[in-house]
């Protein structure tokens, strides 16, 4: 009797043990899966925000010439100057400016004074301001236009970028959090690079803490 109890502990033990071993197997290999195809995945963003990282950092090296002009027009009068602000009609004039002078981005702002109506359409990299005389009509146009690289930098800071650029800012974060995840896991579970990775790792955390302390604080 007591040498059935014997082995039955033990079979237990190694059913246990087995256990563990296939799930630190399963874990190991999800995480290699997911961090192969999410670096994959990610490997466009991850460059992008790189190089962007560093054009944004030496913005004076990096950035082009920031080109300004200006437009003049006239639209119909009768949409700008009613006595009554709350029908000045808002959507004729948008539309007719975004046709007439091809102005981009999202309107930020529609101001109504008694003089005048100005607009602004932001995008990245882009600027319009629309200043309207409501008394005829006549509106200028200031425009400013930063080139490829100003575009760039904003949309790695999400200025004036929309919704749905948003949304890509924040998938990447999670796929660039989930990739360095799945990498530290990995390397807990490689008994010969383990310590000297982990090492690095904290190398690296306490050296970005040093500079903030020394030199940035």
């Amino acid at each position: 009797m007591l040498k059935s109890q014997k082995l039955l502990s033990a079979t237990e033990k190694n059913n246990g043990s087995n256990r563990k071993l296939v799930l630190r197997r399963n874990v190991a290999e999800v995480s290699r899966w997911l961090h192969i195809y999410l670096s994959m995945i990610s490997f466009a963003i991850v460059l992008f925000f790189s190089v962007t990282g560093l054009t944004l950092n030496h913005a004076d090296y990096f950035a082009g010439a920031l080109k300004t002009t200006t437009e003049k027009g006239m639209l119909h009068a009768a949409w700008v100057n009613p006595t009554d602000t709350t029908r000045i009609a808002k959507l004729e004039v948008v539309e007719y400016l975004r046709k007439t002078n091809q102005l981009k981005g999202e309107l930020s702002e529609f101001r109504i004074d008694d003089a005048e109506c100005s607009l602004s359409f932001k995008g990245p990299g882009y600027g319009a301001d629309v200043f309207i005389d409501r008394t005829t009509g006549a509106y200028e146009i200031s425009l400013m236009r930063a080139g490829a690289v100003g575009i760039l930098n904003d949309l790695h800071k999400g200025r004036d970028s929309g919704k749905s650029w948003s949304w890509v800012i924040d998938i990447s974060a999670i796929l660039m959090t989930l990739v360095s995840l799945t990498g530290l896991i990995l390397i807990l579970y490689i008994k010969r690079k383990r310590v000297s990775g982990l090492t690095w790792a904290v190398i690296g955390l306490l050296l970005s803490i040093l500079v903030y302390v020394l030199w940035v604080k």
